[in-house]
Protein backbone atom coordinates (compact mmCIF):
# COMPACT_ATOMS: atom_id res chain seq x y z
CA UNK A 1 0.00 0.00 0.00
CA UNK A 2 2.74 2.08 1.37
CA UNK A 3 4.40 2.13 -2.43
CA UNK A 4 1.40 2.37 -4.23
CA UNK A 5 0.95 5.22 -2.74
CA UNK A 6 4.35 6.74 -3.45
CA UNK A 7 3.92 5.74 -7.01
CA UNK A 8 0.85 7.66 -7.64
CA UNK A 9 2.54 10.99 -6.17
CA UNK A 10 4.63 11.80 -9.01
CA UNK A 11 1.51 11.19 -11.49
CA UNK A 12 -0.24 13.56 -9.83
CA UNK A 13 2.44 16.39 -9.79
CA UNK A 14 3.07 15.82 -13.19
CA UNK A 15 -1.01 15.77 -14.26
CA UNK A 16 -1.59 19.10 -12.00
CA UNK A 17 1.89 20.60 -13.93
CA UNK A 18 0.30 19.95 -17.42
CA UNK A 19 -3.24 21.41 -16.16
CA UNK A 20 -1.23 24.41 -15.31
CA UNK A 21 0.35 24.85 -18.42
CA UNK A 22 -2.70 24.36 -20.34
CA UNK A 23 -4.49 27.24 -18.40
CA UNK A 24 -1.39 29.43 -19.17
CA UNK A 25 -0.90 28.51 -22.53
CA UNK A 26 -3.91 30.83 -23.93
CA UNK A 27 -1.78 33.88 -22.02
CA UNK A 28 1.27 32.79 -23.41
CA UNK A 29 0.16 32.47 -26.51
CA UNK A 30 -1.12 36.30 -26.56
CA UNK A 31 1.85 37.89 -24.89
CA UNK A 32 4.35 36.23 -28.00
CA UNK A 33 2.06 37.45 -30.16
CA UNK A 34 3.08 41.05 -28.69
CA UNK A 35 6.75 40.58 -28.22
CA UNK A 36 6.62 39.07 -32.09
CA UNK A 37 4.62 42.26 -33.06
CA UNK A 38 7.80 44.52 -31.71
CA UNK A 39 10.48 42.24 -32.86
CA UNK A 40 9.56 42.23 -36.34
CA UNK A 41 9.08 46.18 -36.39
CA UNK A 42 5.83 45.72 -37.51
CA UNK A 43 4.74 48.78 -35.45
CA UNK A 44 6.86 51.39 -37.93
CA UNK A 45 4.21 50.41 -40.84
CA UNK A 46 0.99 51.85 -39.07
CA UNK A 47 1.63 55.64 -39.37
CA UNK A 48 -0.21 58.45 -41.33
CA UNK A 49 2.27 58.57 -44.16
CA UNK A 50 1.57 54.54 -44.72
CA UNK A 51 -1.97 56.00 -44.87
CA UNK A 52 -1.38 58.27 -47.31
CA UNK A 53 0.80 56.71 -49.63
CA UNK A 54 -1.47 53.80 -49.97
CA UNK A 55 -4.84 55.41 -49.56
CA UNK A 56 -5.91 54.84 -53.27
CA UNK A 57 -5.37 51.12 -53.29
CA UNK A 58 -6.99 50.59 -49.66
CA UNK A 59 -10.28 52.60 -50.35
CA UNK A 60 -10.41 50.78 -54.05
CA UNK A 61 -10.10 47.15 -52.36
CA UNK A 62 -12.78 48.52 -49.61
CA UNK A 63 -14.83 49.55 -52.25
CA UNK A 64 -14.45 46.48 -54.88
CA UNK A 65 -14.82 43.85 -51.68
CA UNK A 66 -17.05 45.78 -49.31
CA UNK A 67 -18.52 42.70 -47.40
CA UNK A 68 -14.91 41.13 -47.20
CA UNK A 69 -13.47 44.19 -45.70
CA UNK A 70 -15.88 44.93 -43.48
CA UNK A 71 -14.91 41.13 -42.22
CA UNK A 72 -11.28 41.49 -42.39
CA UNK A 73 -11.88 44.83 -40.59
CA UNK A 74 -13.68 43.04 -37.55
CA UNK A 75 -10.93 40.40 -37.24
CA UNK A 76 -7.89 42.39 -37.80
CA UNK A 77 -9.59 44.86 -34.64
CA UNK A 78 -10.20 41.72 -32.67
CA UNK A 79 -6.42 40.42 -33.12
CA UNK A 80 -5.23 43.72 -32.62
CA UNK A 81 -7.09 43.83 -29.47
CA UNK A 82 -6.20 40.04 -27.97
CA UNK A 83 -2.79 41.00 -28.45
CA UNK A 84 -2.97 44.15 -26.73
CA UNK A 85 -0.78 45.78 -29.52
CA UNK A 86 -0.68 49.70 -29.42
CA UNK A 87 -2.42 50.59 -32.70
CA UNK A 88 -6.10 50.56 -32.05
CA UNK A 89 -6.58 54.19 -32.36
CA UNK A 90 -4.32 54.08 -35.55
CA UNK A 91 -6.67 51.41 -36.93
CA UNK A 92 -9.83 53.03 -36.17
CA UNK A 93 -8.98 56.02 -37.77
CA UNK A 94 -7.66 53.85 -40.97
CA UNK A 95 -11.09 52.29 -40.84
CA UNK A 96 -13.19 55.47 -40.98
CA UNK A 97 -10.65 56.84 -43.77
CA UNK A 98 -11.13 53.54 -45.57
CA UNK A 99 -15.52 53.53 -45.23
CA UNK A 100 -16.11 56.75 -45.09
CA UNK A 101 -19.50 56.19 -43.65
CA UNK A 102 -20.16 55.93 -39.21
CA UNK A 103 -21.45 52.43 -39.41
CA UNK A 104 -17.83 50.86 -39.77
CA UNK A 105 -17.58 52.35 -36.33
CA UNK A 106 -20.21 48.81 -35.18
CA UNK A 107 -17.31 46.62 -37.13
CA UNK A 108 -14.43 48.26 -34.72
CA UNK A 109 -16.35 48.13 -31.62
CA UNK A 110 -17.65 44.36 -32.72
CA UNK A 111 -13.94 43.48 -32.99
CA UNK A 112 -12.94 45.16 -30.01
CA UNK A 113 -15.17 43.67 -28.02
CA UNK A 114 -14.17 40.12 -29.81
CA UNK A 115 -10.46 40.80 -28.95
CA UNK A 116 -11.09 41.81 -25.33
CA UNK A 117 -13.16 39.15 -24.15
CA UNK A 118 -10.11 36.46 -25.54
CA UNK A 119 -7.75 38.59 -23.61
CA UNK A 120 -9.83 38.69 -20.68
CA UNK A 121 -10.84 34.75 -20.71
CA UNK A 122 -7.03 33.95 -21.70
CA UNK A 123 -6.42 36.29 -18.11
CA UNK A 124 -8.92 34.64 -15.67
CA UNK A 125 -8.17 31.40 -16.81
CA UNK A 126 -4.56 31.16 -16.37
CA UNK A 127 -3.63 34.15 -13.75
CA UNK A 128 -7.55 34.75 -12.30
CA UNK A 129 -7.41 32.45 -9.38
CA UNK A 130 -3.41 33.28 -8.11
CA UNK A 131 -4.29 36.51 -8.56
CA UNK A 132 -7.38 36.63 -6.48
CA UNK A 133 -5.33 34.57 -3.91
CA UNK A 134 -2.41 37.08 -3.24
CA UNK A 135 -4.56 40.03 -4.19
CA UNK A 136 -3.76 42.82 -1.23
CA UNK A 137 -6.15 45.00 0.45
CA UNK A 138 -6.70 47.53 -2.31
CA UNK A 139 -7.58 45.15 -4.46
CA UNK A 140 -9.95 43.50 -2.87
CA UNK A 141 -11.87 46.34 -2.22
CA UNK A 142 -12.25 46.72 -5.88
CA UNK A 143 -13.22 43.20 -5.86
CA UNK A 144 -15.97 44.23 -3.43
CA UNK A 145 -16.69 47.27 -5.71
CA UNK A 146 -16.96 45.25 -8.85
CA UNK A 147 -19.53 42.33 -7.32
CA UNK A 148 -21.79 45.61 -5.59
CA UNK A 149 -22.12 46.59 -9.25
CA UNK A 150 -19.62 45.33 -11.94
CA UNK A 151 -21.88 46.54 -14.85
CA UNK A 152 -21.96 50.34 -13.99
CA UNK A 153 -18.30 50.57 -12.89
CA UNK A 154 -16.42 48.96 -16.03
CA UNK A 155 -19.25 50.98 -18.08
CA UNK A 156 -17.72 53.77 -16.44
CA UNK A 157 -13.89 53.10 -16.54
CA UNK A 158 -14.82 52.10 -20.30
CA UNK A 159 -16.65 55.63 -21.26
CA UNK A 160 -14.35 57.38 -19.07
CA UNK A 161 -10.35 56.62 -19.70
CA UNK A 162 -9.07 56.72 -16.40
CA UNK A 163 -6.58 53.70 -17.25
CA UNK A 164 -5.08 52.40 -20.71
CA UNK A 165 -7.53 50.24 -22.55
CA UNK A 166 -5.30 46.75 -21.88
CA UNK A 167 -5.69 47.28 -18.32
CA UNK A 168 -9.24 47.65 -18.41
CA UNK A 169 -9.30 44.51 -20.22
CA UNK A 170 -7.13 42.69 -17.70
CA UNK A 171 -8.25 43.33 -14.08
CA UNK A 172 -11.80 42.35 -14.34
CA UNK A 173 -10.30 38.56 -15.37
CA UNK A 174 -9.18 38.74 -11.48
CA UNK A 175 -11.71 40.37 -10.07
CA UNK A 176 -14.45 38.49 -10.39
CA UNK A 177 -16.65 40.25 -13.22
CA UNK A 178 -18.70 37.86 -15.26
CA UNK A 179 -18.41 37.20 -19.06
CA UNK A 180 -21.42 38.47 -19.73
CA UNK A 181 -21.11 41.75 -17.61
CA UNK A 182 -17.57 42.37 -19.15
CA UNK A 183 -19.12 41.89 -22.97
CA UNK A 184 -21.71 43.98 -22.89
CA UNK A 185 -20.39 47.24 -20.63
CA UNK A 186 -17.37 46.49 -23.12
CA UNK A 187 -19.32 46.82 -26.22
CA UNK A 188 -21.43 49.74 -24.97
CA UNK A 189 -18.65 51.75 -23.18
CA UNK A 190 -16.09 51.87 -26.13
CA UNK A 191 -18.90 53.41 -28.78
CA UNK A 192 -18.22 56.90 -28.00
CA UNK A 193 -14.73 57.17 -28.77
CA UNK A 194 -15.04 54.54 -31.60
CA UNK A 195 -17.04 57.08 -33.42
CA UNK A 196 -15.21 60.07 -32.33
CA UNK A 197 -11.78 58.42 -33.64
CA UNK A 198 -13.96 57.20 -37.40
CA UNK A 199 -14.78 60.64 -37.52
CA UNK A 200 -11.35 61.60 -38.07
CA UNK A 201 -10.88 59.23 -40.55
CA UNK A 202 -13.56 60.54 -42.37
CA UNK A 203 -12.19 63.56 -42.49
CA UNK A 204 -8.79 61.96 -43.03
CA UNK A 205 -10.08 61.03 -46.40
CA UNK A 206 -11.85 63.99 -47.47
CA UNK A 207 -7.96 66.09 -47.26
CA UNK A 208 -6.30 63.34 -48.54
CA UNK A 209 -8.97 62.97 -52.02
CA UNK A 210 -8.31 66.51 -52.56
CA UNK A 211 -4.46 66.77 -52.80
CA UNK A 212 -4.14 68.62 -49.64
CA UNK A 213 -1.14 68.04 -47.52
CA UNK A 214 -1.64 66.24 -43.95
CA UNK A 215 -0.62 69.68 -42.26
CA UNK A 216 -2.50 70.75 -38.95
CA UNK A 217 -4.23 73.66 -41.11
CA UNK A 218 -4.84 71.14 -44.09
CA UNK A 219 -6.48 68.72 -41.72
CA UNK A 220 -9.23 70.83 -40.06
CA UNK A 221 -11.92 70.19 -41.80
CA UNK A 222 -15.73 69.92 -40.56
CA UNK A 223 -15.28 66.02 -39.45
CA UNK A 224 -11.87 66.59 -37.95
CA UNK A 225 -12.91 69.66 -36.23
CA UNK A 226 -16.15 68.02 -34.14
CA UNK A 227 -13.66 65.12 -33.83
CA UNK A 228 -11.02 67.15 -32.19
CA UNK A 229 -14.05 68.36 -29.95
CA UNK A 230 -15.17 64.93 -29.11
CA UNK A 231 -11.32 64.15 -28.20
CA UNK A 232 -11.11 66.71 -25.94
CA UNK A 233 -13.98 66.42 -23.99
CA UNK A 234 -13.07 62.45 -23.45
CA UNK A 235 -9.81 63.75 -22.36
CA UNK A 236 -11.67 66.35 -19.87
CA UNK A 237 -13.80 63.16 -18.46
CA UNK A 238 -11.44 61.99 -16.10
CA UNK A 239 -10.91 65.29 -14.59
CA UNK A 240 -14.38 65.89 -14.31
CA UNK A 241 -15.14 62.53 -12.94
CA UNK A 242 -12.44 62.76 -10.02
CA UNK A 243 -14.07 66.68 -9.34
CA UNK A 244 -17.42 64.88 -8.88
CA UNK A 245 -16.14 62.31 -6.66
CA UNK A 246 -14.31 64.74 -4.93
CA UNK A 247 -17.62 66.55 -4.67
CA UNK A 248 -19.64 63.51 -3.35
CA UNK A 249 -16.90 62.79 -0.54
CA UNK A 250 -17.04 66.13 0.92
CA UNK A 251 -21.01 66.17 1.30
Amino acid sequence: MENRDKRAEPAKAEGTTRLTWRRLLPLVVLLAGLATFFALGLNRFFSLETLQAHHGALRGWVQAHTVLAVAAAIVAYALATAFSLPIGVFLTVTLGFAFGTWWISLAIVSGATIGATALFLAARSGLGEPLRARAGPGVRRMEAGFRANAFSYLLTLRLIPLFPFWLVNLVPAFLGVSVRTYVIATFVGIIPGTVVYTQFGVGLASVIAQGDELTATGVLTPEVAAALGGLALIALAPVAYRWFRRRRAAV
